[in-house]
Parts: C-alpha cells; sequence; structure tokens
C-alpha cells in the first residue's frame, strides 16, 4: 500500500485520474477490456471529472461495476448512487456496458445477478472512498472480513447513515435507508489494482485510525494495507492527523 498526500482535492482528484487512466489504458492494451468498479459519493466528484477528461480511454471497451447503493432508494433520488454513477462517468463517457446495483429490485436477486457478472473475470482496477466511520463500500465496523460473498446486504450503521445527512444527500437521518447492497471486503481486495480517494477534514480521523492503528474489522479500511497494489490518495486536509512519517508530499 502507498499513501500519497497533495495540497487539496483538486490537486489529489488529477493524480489519481491520471493513475487510474493508465491503467485503464493498460488493461485494454493488454486484453481488450477494462474491467473497473467505481465508488460514487461527495468525495469522488473532483476524481471523476478529471478521469473523464483523460485522453486516449476508449471508454465503449471499459465494463463498470458498482461499488454499493443503499437499498429501497429510486434512482432520481439526490442521494442515490446508480444516479451519481450515470450522470458522473456513464453519460459523459458512452460506456455502454455497466452493472447497477438496482435498489428498488429484489435484493437477493440483484446481488445475485451483479455478483455473477462481477465473478466472470479479474477487477482491473477499483476507485474506492473511505467513509467517516472507516467503512469501504458499505461495509461499517465491525466488517466481514471473511465472506467470500461477493455483494452482500448489510445494515448500515449510526455514523454511517449521519454522513449521509451531513454530505446533504438526506435532511434527516430518518430519510435514510437502514439497509443496502454492498460489495464484499474479500471481493474488493481481490482487484488487481485499488485506487482510494479520500479528500476532506471530515475524513481525518478514519485515515489516522485505518492507516495507523491495527488492521482491524472495527477499521474496515485497514484491510488495505494488505493489498499488493493499493494507493490511497489524501489531501492536506484528510491526512492533518498523521504521523510526520507517513504524512509526506507526493
Amino acid at each position: 500500500m502507498v499513501l500519497k498526500v497533495f495540497p487539496d482535492k483538486q490537486a489529489l482528484g488529477k493524480a489519481a485520474a491520471a493513475q487510474a487512466a493508465t491503467a485503464i489504458r493498460r488493461a485494454i492494451r493488454d486484453h481488450g477490456t477494462g474491467r473497473v468498479v467505481a465508488a460514487t459519493a461527495a468525495s469522488q466528484s473532483e476524481f471523476l471529472d478529471a478521469l473523464v477528461r483523460e485522453p486516449d480511454i476508449d471508454w465503449i471497451r471499459v465494463e463498470l461495476f458498482h461499488l454499493d447503493e443503499y437499498i429501497g432508494l429510486p434512482a432520481t433520488h439526490p442521494g442515490s448512487f446508480r444516479k451519481m454513477l450515470l450522470e458522473l462517468l456513464v453519460h459523459r463517457t458512452g460506456i455502454k456496458k455497466y452493472h447497477l446495483l438496482d435498489g428498488d429490485a429484489d435484493p437477493a436477486e440483484v446481488v445475485g445477478r451483479v455478483g455473477q457478472a462481477l465473478r466472470s473475470a479479474p477487477i482491473d482496477i477499483e476507485f474506492l472512498g473511505i467513509g467517516e466511520n472507516g467503512h469501504i463500500a458499505f461495509n461499517d465496523p465491525p466488517a466481514d472480513f471473511e465472506t467470500e460473498e461477493p455483494y452482500l446486504i448489510v445494515n448500515l450503521d449510526e455514523a454511517c447513515r449521519r454522513q449521509q445527512v451531513g454530505e446533504a444527500w438526506f435532511a434527516n437521518i430518518s430519510q435514510v435507508p437502514k439497509q443496502a447492497l454492498s460489495m464484499s471486503v474479500k471481493q474488493i481486495l481481490k482487484a488487481k489494482e485499488i485506487l482510494a480517494v479520500v479528500p476532506d477534514t471530515r475524513k481525518a480521523q478514519a485515515v489516522k485510525a485505518c492507516f495507523e492503528g491495527e488492521i482491524s474489522p472495527m477499521a474496515p479500511a485497514s484491510i488495505l494495507r494488505k493489498h499488493p497494489n493499493a494507493t490511497i490518495y489524501l489531501d492536506e486536509k484528510s491526512s492533518a492527523l498523521l504521523s510526520s512519517s507517513l504524512r509526506t508530499y507526493a
């Protein structure tokens, strides 16, 4: 695992996008298709905006998978992750082959169908965020590090639900769904390359816990330290609580 720190989230986003674009181009060159998993949240907007501006990506040859989604939330809701994925990435690039997690459909059917497609071939690169409670996807603490299922139906903890209110997707916590569809931790770790984009002050405590504390289900993103090709992109604010030995600028 590599930690990279940038002055602000705009610089972070551009650098992360350049690395992501290189990985996608390489996958397409080597085996004809780039299989990508994408996170969608407020923290990802600068990165995804920079990525769609990267030149010479043959987006028609990209196959896109969805990381997580709320159960029972329509795709028209501002907080819907599939709505964000379509608007920030799919519609701007012309990606034709994508697998959305439909929060309105039967959850068991969705995780089975999309999970089967996900397992059909390796993922070339995966884009993640890290939650204020340290979650990756919707694997809140204590996260399940053992299940082999590609997608799970999970219960969202209060800290996770309050984060969604803080990001202004919902007016109050009563509006935030209590369950979600989420890629599992073991499935996340199967990607050939992981790129985590983690800006802003509100992520600083989680960054410290996950990258200076123990590797533990109580700090879900700490498991990324075991991946052989994971890069964590931080800005000055999200890295503020890290010790000086880790807080070095890229």
